[in-house]
């Protein structure tokens, strides 16, 4: 036990003394050996390093939102001129269809670049009709009851026909379809509805509506990764159960599957691709004498056949690509171009799944 004692013949003084032996203790005693002194030193610049790894850190976060933050505000900005994109086209639009009230003539198909500060963008608007609508499977509305259309399940299946698809998966496929959008329960041969869907590892039901998206497509039973890859060019979801409005005014030789579609077993992709490349200068002016081109000699389609094809898109799809320093920014839009002004339909960020 160690006390101060003040002497009195030394006002002021202070000494340190062992209470046991009332003696001063030692001045090494006093200070402290060398070894608490190591291990003080050892203690600070342990401190020191804690410290130092929590700068680090506070830092590397710092670093990190600052980063974030900035990559918001250019994807923010890379949406902004995607919206501007938007106005462009549906502009573009209306002026497509007040130059020819009757008909569209190869509208678009090629990217226009546009700069911005920055970086650069390009847009692409094409008609959104030249594939072939899901929801046409059905008819009806969902507000009431859809029902299997079996003219447009025969086209789906007469397109993978003509994609290379074999008639044993093709088939299946296409009433598989018809039952995952129809409103009753009831499977079409070789098609499948919610008891099928039931005994998946995981779970689900037939959606039994109209398809918001093409990729809805890959959730239909027999739609395999590679059968999916093969239609996926193909296909579209429209908001309407229209037949596919293909227009064969802008309508590429190269997309002849969707003319050979059109009546099953009756047009061969030959005469598609011949049709399509005598087309006359500014396209068809008469449906009437799209019908009545010599490879169509004997086919004679049902009415509602008959009136498919158009000669005015009504749909148009845009893709904008956007440039803004190291970050690419893509949005594909489905544009309504019968409605005054020209309306957005569907807006989709990213590449196509």
């Amino acid at each position: 036990m160690v006390r101060k004692l003040v002497a009195p013949a030394q006002a002021g003084a202070c000494l340190t003394v062992c209470a046991f032996c009332q003696r001063p203790l030692p001045s090494q005693e006093r200070r402290g050996g060398p070894g608490e002194r190591g291990a003080a030193l050892l203690t600070v610049l342990m401190l020191v390093a804690v410290i130092s790894i929590l700068a680090m850190g506070a830092l590397e976060r710092l670093k990190l939102a600052t980063h974030v933050a900035a990559n918001s505000a250019t994807m923010d900005q890379a949406r902004a001129y995607g919206m501007a994109g938007e106005a462009i086209a549906r502009s573009r639009i209306a002026l497509l269809t007040d130059a020819n009230a009757d008909r569209t003539w190869l509208a678009g198909g090629r990217d226009v670049p546009f700069p911005i500060e920055g970086g650069d963008a390009t847009a692409r608007l094409a008609d959104g009709g030249n594939c072939f609508n899901l929801n046409s499977v059905v008819e009806g509305s969902p507000a009431t009851i859809l029902t299997m259309r079996p003219v447009a399940v025969a086209q789906f299946a007469a397109l993978m026909d003509a994609l290379g698809i074999p008639p044993a998966k093709a088939g299946p496929v296409a009433n598989a379809l018809a039952d995952w959008i129809d409103s009753d329960t009831a499977p079409l041969p070789g098609g499948a509805e919610d008891e099928a869907y039931l005994r998946q590892p995981v779970p689900y039901r037939a959606a039994n509506t109209l398809m918001a998206d093409a990729s809805e497509l890959r959730a239909v039973a027999g739609v395999t990764a590679e059968l999916y890859e093969t239609l996926r060019p193909w296909v579209c979801a429209l908001p309407v159960t229209d037949l596919s409005p293909v227009s064969v005014n802008t309508l590429t030789p190269e997309q002849a599957p969707l003319v050979a579609m059109l009546v099953p077993g009756r047009i061969s992709l030959t005469n598609a691709r011949a049709m399509l490349g005598s087309r006359p200068r500014g396209g068809f002016a008469d449906i009437n004498r799209f019908w009545a081109q010599p490879a169509l000699a004997g086919v004679t389609p049902s009415p509602e056949v008959l009136a498919q094809p158009q000669l005015k898109t009504r749909w148009f799809a845009l893709r904008m690509t956007v440039k803004l320093g190291s970050m690419e920014f893509e949005e594909n839009a489905l544009i309504d171009g019968a409605q005054r002004p020209a309306r957005l339909v569907a807006r989709r960020y990213g590449e196509p799944i």
